[in-house]
């Protein structure tokens, strides 16, 4: 065990070397940072994104205008586009995009030939007449006459799951769903517009009311809208999405993905670009008269003046306790004999541990504070300061503990890597944001690496009462229900108040199911409970820990079919139940339910090899996402959705071997990332086709041994702890060694899903599943809730051995 400190260290610091090459190689990037639009009043000019500071491509074309009052107004070109974005306004905190209008009573609209009278609306609801149809709509449920309508043919069911909970919830339960113009079926919540594709336009729930909008086919049928009331004469409908917006009041504006901050100023409109900026190699553009930018120059080690005081506390604290972990083992080790030193002695390791883990994780909340503007939108800090903070949480993770398990310095090498294929990604790209996967990251590894350091000397030294750690497990299953219901309520398949707390309830699964699986295999009775008796109060408490993972695994299924549009939650957790009963089959001996288990296992890898040759035709009849099962097995018939399994084939054959300089990515440290940058979310579900693409295939081949290596780590800890409770003295330390074996068994079962889905589908081995590769893709939950707890586990175990073998 004491082998892997020196290997591992020897290797993080080649990486954290390579990581400061990267950024010392990057060349000098500009950017907007104000942008001043001159015009008088009565003129109007028409704007290109890319003069708003937009990378080419990446927004609408806009119409600015001041009327003869002064006030300034902008609109949305009708010849954008479909691919050109959107643009939005912030007002009050609040989001509107362009070409929507909140219903009120006696406006009328119309798609195609079908117009629509609005009877009544309010924040909440909308009641609407049209073809002799009275139709209500609360954000959930469309009604018919008063009634709901049936499913669509083919619906999925998740859909109808959903629907079915909005007609018995009350309305503060329900789960917003758009109503959706367009088709030729009235069913769901789908409205026919005869001759117009769906959707056509949109009616859906926001912070502002029920907002219409206009949809795909925008450009062959427009959606007009006509404002009207018993006090208003009838006025002629205009399309809705050539409705000019008046800036007066608002705060931001977002044109595309690229968000600006507001503020005119007599006849001048100044402009801040925050997000998403173009980088330019040189401060130099030819700009139409009235356009004037001022230039800033990216920095990798900028940071606002307010929070260098708070970092430099924290970062004085870290710096203090690494310190002490580094300074009292020498001066204890010139006492010692050289084959007795060990880099961190029980009695040096608890305040250096406490005291640079407090630090550490004071500085991931700081930087975490000002990338979400804590100083001002366009306050965050450097590259090179997230950096820093990241090789603190790396270098404390791998010289912290007394004992270094292989799993923990896999783990630790494994963010490594993940950290310099996000900072490549981050230097490479034409656009300010990229950097933002890396920061974040870096910030929220600081925060789960020192909140464990902090935390783990803390730790008992005599396992507490079973009933207080059920306590603790139930509380630990109720927040994630909680975070579940949250996300069902008011989030989507991307989260929650920017959190995905699937990636906890993870966590909270595998502890409740390791807890059921211990007692299961203890085989004891309840403390202080005779042989043969069984109190009614036991039986309760024993029905809640069988009941609690099974409810916890209900609603992790549930998010599954209802809020995300994918089914590749399923598989994962599909892959952790199986690998959890063959884990109990094992420890308990269970030799036919063993094999059962892999029998199935390889009758699964066979149905994998029998669908790859299986024909379209074939899977075209199924009602069980056909059609991403058709783009995998033929991509050039289907060019647009399946242009990431199409592009990342394409950057994976343009990495060969070597990469795609031939060098193995070191050539390409710093410079553009290439055409890989076009994968959508290659960032997260397609990091590995960026790591293939600027390494290659060698390199992946060190990257699946050092996941392997992870992996073997974690089950080798798992089987030194279920060896443990066979010689343990009483049945709390017995029960905890089962606990801590079938955690770490479950914590493995989650990555190795994460591993397999996330290669099965950069390698087209499956069809495109939308799970991030855990360590390598900038999953900030994931990292957080799951991995860093993991981790931080299995260094507890493996100390936890130690102390018991001595």
């Amino acid at each position: 065990m004491k082998g892997w400190r020196p290997l591992a260290a020897l290797a993080l610091a080649g990486l954290c070397a390579l990581q400061l090459l990267a950024l010392l190689r990057t060349p000098d990037a500009w950017m907007p940072a104000r942008i001043a639009l001159a015009l008088a009043p009565g003129a109007a000019m028409p704007l290109d994104s890319a003069m708003l500071g937009a990378p080419p491509g990446g927004g609408p074309q806009l119409r600015l205008r001041r009327d003869a009052g002064g006030a300034w107004w902008i609109a949305r070109l009708p010849d954008s586009g479909d691919g050109g974005g959107t643009l939005a306004l912030q007002r009050d905190g609040a989001w509107r995009r362009s070409g929507s209008a909140s219903l009120a009573a006696g406006q009328r609209f119309q798609l195609g030939a079908t117009a629509f009278s609005v009877d009544a609306a309010d924040a909440g609801a909308a009641t609407f007449s049209s073809r002799g149809s009275r139709w209500h709509y609360d954000g959930a449920t469309l009604l018919r006459d008063g009634a709901p309508q049936p499913a669509c043919p083919g619906s999925r069911l998740g859909t109808r799951l959903a629907a079915a909970w909005n007609r018995i919830m009350p309305m503060a339960l329900t789960l917003a769903r758009p109503l959706v113009f367009g088709g030729n079926l009235d069913c769901g919540n789908r409205l026919a517009i005869p001759g117009l594709a769906a959707p056509a336009a949109t009616l859906a729930r926001s912070r502002a009311g029920l907002l219409l909008a206009g949809g795909a086919g925008d450009a062959q049928a427009p959606l007009l809208l006509a404002e009207g009331g018993p006090s208003m004469p009838p006025a002629p409908p205009m399309p809705l999405s050539a409705r000019e917006e008046g800036l007066d009041g608002a705060t931001a504006l977002a044109a595309g993905r690229t968000r600006l901050l507001l503020r005119p100023d007599g006849d001048t409109l100044y402009l801040q670009p925050v997000n998403h900026v173009a980088l330019y190699g040189e401060p130099q553009l030819r700009l139409p008269p009235g356009i004037t930018w001022t230039w800033a120059r990216r920095a990798a080690w900028d940071l606002p003046a307010g929070a260098r005081l708070p970092l430099a506390l924290t970062g004085g604290a870290f710096l203090l306790g690494a310190a002490a972990l580094l300074w009292r083992p020498r001066r204890a080790a010139a006492r010692l004999p050289a084959a007795q030193w060990a880099p961190a002695p029980a009695s040096a390791a608890p305040a250096g541990t406490v005291l640079a883990g407090a630090g550490l994780a004071g500085c991931g909340l700081a930087l975490l504070w000002l990338q979400r503007g804590a100083f001002g939108p366009a306050a965050a800090p450097g590259a090179g300061i997230s950096m820093l903070a990241a090789w603190a949480a790396l270098w404390l993770a791998l010289w912290g503990p007394r004992r270094l398990p292989l799993a923990l310095a896999a783990g630790v090498l494994l963010l490594g890597v993940g950290l310099l294929a996000q900072l490549e990604l981050g230097l490479g790209a034409p656009a300010s944001s990229w950097l933002r996967y890396f920061q974040k990251s870096a910030a929220l590894l600081a925060l789960g690496v020192g909140a464990a350091a902090a935390l783990h000397p803390l730790r008992p030294a005599v396992p507490p009462a079973q009933a207080r750690i059920e306590a603790v497990l139930v509380l630990l299953a109720g927040v994630a229900l909680a975070a579940l219901l949250l996300q069902v309520a008011f989030g989507d398949e991307t989260g929650v108040f920017d959190l995905q707390p699937v990636e906890f309830a993870k966590l909270a699964l595998a502890a409740l199911t390791a807890h059921c699986l211990a007692l299961a295999a203890g085989g004891q009775p309840a403390p202080g409970t005779p042989h043969g008796s069984v109190p009614r109060a036991s039986m309760l408490r024993r029905s809640l820990r069988l009941a609690m993972p099974a409810l916890l695994f209900m609603a992790l299924l549930g998010v599954a079919l209802v809020q995300v549009d994918d089914y590749s939650p399923l598989i994962l957790l599909a892959l952790w139940g199986g690998a959890m009963a063959l884990a109990h089959a094992l420890a308990t001996r269970q030799r036919l339910a063993s094999v059962l288990l892999i029998v199935c296992a390889g009758l699964v890898v066979l149905g994998v090899a029998g669908l790859r040759g299986a024909g379209p035709a074939q899977l075209a009849q199924w009602n069980f996402y056909a059609d991403r099962f058709l783009v995998w097995l033929d991509p050039g018939t289907h060019p647009h959705t399946g242009q990431q399994l199409l592009l990342g084939a394409r950057a994976v054959a343009e990495g060969g071997w070597s990469g795609a300089d031939r060098l193995f990515g070191l050539a390409a440290l710093g410079r553009d990332a290439g055409t890989a940058l076009r994968i959508p979310a290659v960032q997260d579900d397609f990091a590995p086709a960026f790591f293939l693409n600027r390494h290659g295939l060698a390199a992946a081949l060190a990257l699946w041994l050092l996941q392997a290596a992870f992996l073997a780590g974690l089950l080798a800890l798992a089987l030194r702890c279920w060896q443990a409770q066979a010689g343990a003295r009483d049945f709390r330390r017995a029960w905890l060694a089962r606990f801590r074996c079938f955690l770490l068994c479950g914590g493995a079962a989650f990555v190795f899903g994460h591993f397999l889905l996330s290669w099965g589908t950069n390698l087209a081995i499956f069809p495109v599943m939308g799970q991030p590769m855990s360590f390598l893709s900038a999953g900030g939950s994931h990292l957080l809730f799951f991995i860093c707890p993991l981790l931080a586990f299995g260094a507890a175990s493996a100390q936890s051995l130690e102390e018991n073998r001595s």
